[in-house]
């Protein structure tokens, strides 16, 4: 199955890709964003190492039963053949309407057919009182005409 736009990237396709991740991850559906992973795709996310569709899924929803309320935007930093590197930053809260806004870069690797097979993540977390918040959009998707990381300072 090929999960387009395919490498090598340009500028454009790999800001397709980064949107569509970014979108996926709103969803907080841990199996949809599962299908743009290999089979065996092999994660770091901060000190957790996370290998294959089926972990992802696990790490994912521990992930968002914690990170409440969660909103995130990706922008593409470079791009080479089959390898994107983005910076991100997202917003939420925990369990005791304590706010963050978390801040990292990834590492992408891809196959032939578009999926991930190699992601690193390193990931910090800035608390943040309610009124910094940036991120206002309702839980989903950020709305095309909201600003990206670049066009809110980030």
């Amino acid at each position: 199955m090929n999960r387009p736009p395919l490498p090598p990237f340009t500028l454009e396709t790999a800001a397709q890709k980064a949107r569509l991740a970014e979108d996926a991850w709103n969803s907080r559906d841990p199996e949809r964003v599962s299908l743009a992973y290999t089979e065996d795709s092999a994660w770091r996310n901060r000190a957790e190492f996370v290998s294959g569709r089926k972990e992802i899924v696990g790490f994912l929803a521990r992930k968002w039963a914690r990170e409440l309320d969660y909103r995130l935007i990706k922008e593409v930093w470079t791009w080479n053949e089959n390898r994107i590197a983005v910076r991100f930053a997202y917003e939420w809260r925990d369990d005791s309407d304590h706010w963050f806004r978390s801040y990292g870069n990834e590492n992408w690797e891809f196959d032939t057919a578009g999926l991930m097979r190699r992601r690193v993540a390193s990931i910090n977390d800035l608390p943040i009182s309610e009124s910094e918040r940036k991120y206002h959009w309702p839980l989903g998707r950020r709305p095309d005409n909201h600003p990206g990381l670049s066009e809110l300072g980030l």
